[in-house]
Parts: structure tokens; C-alpha cells; sequence
């Protein structure tokens, strides 16, 4: 074979490039600040530091080994030294892009971590192509707070793609919209009057607690809170626990909600321990000019007329009670419908006298 003719063979064995085209080489070195790759040309292919990575940080010996295969593009065919300068970051913002605009076309669901927190909205990186989602399409409701989104992971749809304006816009809102109707939908296929159920506590007002079901919000009026006296909701419920409700009513999309379970309702079995006659004992609730209502049980009160606190003519029953104080009175009428007992602490000071 002569020297020509070889010489004719191993040029049309080498790989033609070009600017722009896309190669895959072989790692045969790391160093500090660039990668050194066989393409199968006649010179190297030189990813520099900056070209691979946006962390100036990074070490790239932790994030590349000899022998691995990369793939890049080519930007220029002579760097100056005779070497193939190429760069991975551009060709992976290429396919990011593209893979965005498919994305975008077809309103596919894409997720991906927040790394940056702007006062407008959050930035998330897709392959190096950056998404920004306005503040007002992070959620469904306002936050005040886009902080606790730092690092998280988000789902978004893209909504708007121009490349090359660069403005690639994510909206994370629609996604939670549709993702609480369908839970609604579910949760109200499945709700009856009468279900007990688990809930979190979402908010706590003065005049109740709304309480999150998984799917949709139920009122938990202050009246149905327990079948004792509730003063304020704030003492007893604190937002994030969960609590056991009952569901008391459906009215299109609103829920009534009630932690009077009827297996607690103190009134089953009133009439036997309540019974006229009967010697009790309870704690003085709250009083009136016309008589003090004793705490027997929670949920259980009962009246001590002014008349029924002593032998002794009584002007008001604060004359000689107390809030919190403990008496023994005997049942000297008992209404189990109106749920209505008297009480009287005369009458077991008369027995005493006549023993």
C-alpha cells in the first residue's frame, strides 16, 4: 500500500465537525478547570469548567470520571491551540429547551426544585433552562411568604414559552385548582350524614373551627364543639391537629360538622342518675338573680332556684355562692325532653332538721 494511499485512508476515517454540531467523546482527563475528551477527531475536545457547570464551586473530579461518555456541542472547531473547544451546558439548555416547548405544547406536568426565591415569584431550573412562576400562580391562595418554598419541589404546567424573549413562564395554581376539585369530587361521592371522620384543623375563629376533610372545609360550629360549654374555640382547638368530627349536615357544598358524638351524649342515661329524689352533687357554672345552674356532668345543668338555696330567705343566689363551688342538692324535678332539672339544697337541710 503506498504512503498516499494511507495517508487518503486514515483522513477519511477521522471524524468530520463542524461549529454548532453536536459530538460524543470519551473523558481521558479531569482537571481542575476543564475536561479533555477523545471525540474521534484529530485534536481533543476541551470542556472548560464554566462550560459544564454553573456552580463555580463544584470539583469537577466529583461529578466526572475517566471513561465516561459525554456528550456536547461544538463551539469552536480551533480554539487557538488545536484543540475542539466544546461546551455541555449549552447543549443540555438545547434539550431542556426543546424538551419545555414540548412540554408547553402538550400541557404536560412537569416538577422541579425552586432555587431561587424572588420577590415577584420562584425560578426553577429545567436541564439549565430557567422557568419563573409569578407569585400569583404559585398557589391557589395568597402567600404572603414565598420563602418556604426554597429548595422544594414544585409542580407546574408551562403557560407561556418565547425563546426568545427567554421568557418561559411555569403556573403551579391550575394544577392545585384541579387536583382540590377532584378530591372534592371524591370526598362528596363518598360523604353521608352521620360518617365520622378525621380532619385537620385549617383555621380557628371566635365563632367556630373550619376543619380541612380532604377535599373539601366543614364547620365545626362553637355549639356543637362538645356537649358541655365552650367559651372561646381558640382554648380548645389550635390549627395543624387532627380531630375526630361527625358529619351533621350536607348542604350542597357546605358541611356541618359536630364533636357531639351520640354514644358521649351525657342524656342517655340522665333519667336514672338524675331521677327525682336522687342526692347529687355538682359545681356551680354560672348564676342568674333568679337562681344558680349547677354543672352535675359536662353537658348536664341544672337549675337551683333562689328559693331552693336555703331555708333562709335568699335575695340572689351570689349572696352565698360562689363560681366553682362544690354543693350537694337533692333532683326535685326532672324533664328529660326540654332536658330541664331542678334542684334543691333545701330540701336536704329540712330532712336534716326533721331527723
Amino acid at each position: 500500500m503506498s504512503e498516499d494511499f494511507e495517508k487518503l485512508l486514515n483522513e477519511e476515517k477521522e471524524v468530520t465537525i463542524s461549529q454548532g454540531a453536536v459530538v460524543k467523546g470519551t473523558v481521558i482527563d479531569v482537571k481542575d478547570d476543564e475536561l479533555v475528551l477523545n471525540i474521534g477527531y484529530k485534536a481533543d475536545g476541551i470542556i472548560t469548567k464554566n462550560e459544564y457547570t454553573n456552580d463555580s464551586s463544584a470539583n469537577l473530579r466529583d461529578l466526572v470520571k475517566v471513561g465516561d461518555e459525554i456528550e456536547a456541542k461544538v463551539v469552536k472547531v480551533n480554539d487557538g491551540e488545536g484543540q475542539v473547544q466544546l461546551s455541555y451546558k449549552k447543549l443540555q439548555a438545547e434539550k431542556g429547551s426543546k424538551m419545555l416547548e414540548e412540554a408547553f405544547e402538550n400541557k404536560t406536568v412537569l416538577t422541579a426544585e425552586v432555587t431561587q426565591v424572588l420577590s415577584g415569584g420562584l425560578s426553577v431550573s429545567v436541564d439549565g433552562t430557567r422557568v419563573f412562576i409569578p407569585a400569583s400562580l404559585v398557589s391557589d391562595v395568597y402567600e404572603k411568604n414565598l420563602e418556604k418554598y426554597a429548595g422544594q419541589q414544585v409542580e407546574f404546567v408551562i403557560t407561556e414559552f418565547n425563546p426568545r424573549k427567554r421568557r418561559v413562564i411555569g403556573d403551579c395554581k391550575q394544577l392545585i385548582i384541579a387536583k382540590k376539585a377532584k378530591l372534592q369530587e371524591e370526598l362528596f361521592a363518598r360523604l353521608e350524614v352521620g360518617q365520622v371522620l378525621e380532619g385537620t384543623v385549617k383555621n380557628v375563629t371566635d365563632f367556630g373551627a373550619f376543619v380541612d376533610l380532604g377535599g373539601a372545609d366543614g364547620l365545626l360550629h362553637i355549639s356543637e364543639m362538645s356537649w358541655g360549654r365552650i367559651e372561646s374555640p381558640k382554648k380548645v382547638f389550635k390549627s395543624g391537629e387532627t380531630v375526630k368530627v361527625l358529619v351533621k349536615a350536607i348542604d350542597g357544598t357546605k358541611i356541618a360538622l359536630s364533636r357531639k358524638f351520640p354514644e358521649a351524649n351525657p342524656w342517655l342515661n340522665a333519667s336514672e342518675k338524675y331521677a327525682v329524689g336522687n342526692v347529687v352533687s355538682g359545681k356551680v357554672a354560672r348564676m342568674t338573680d333568679f337562681g344558680a345552674f349547677v354543672e352535675l356532668e359536662t353537658g348536664v345543668d341544672a337549675l337551683l332556684h333562689v328559693s331552693q338555696i336555703a331555708r333562709e330567705h335568699i335575695e340572689k343566689p351570689s349572696d352565698v355562692l360562689a363560681i366553682g363551688q362544690e354543693i350537694t342538692a337533692k333532683v326535685v324535678d326532672f324533664n328529660e325532653e326540654s332536658r330541664k332539672i331542678s334542684l334543691s339544697v333545701k330540701a336536704i337541710a329540712a330532712e336534716q332538721v326533721e331527723e
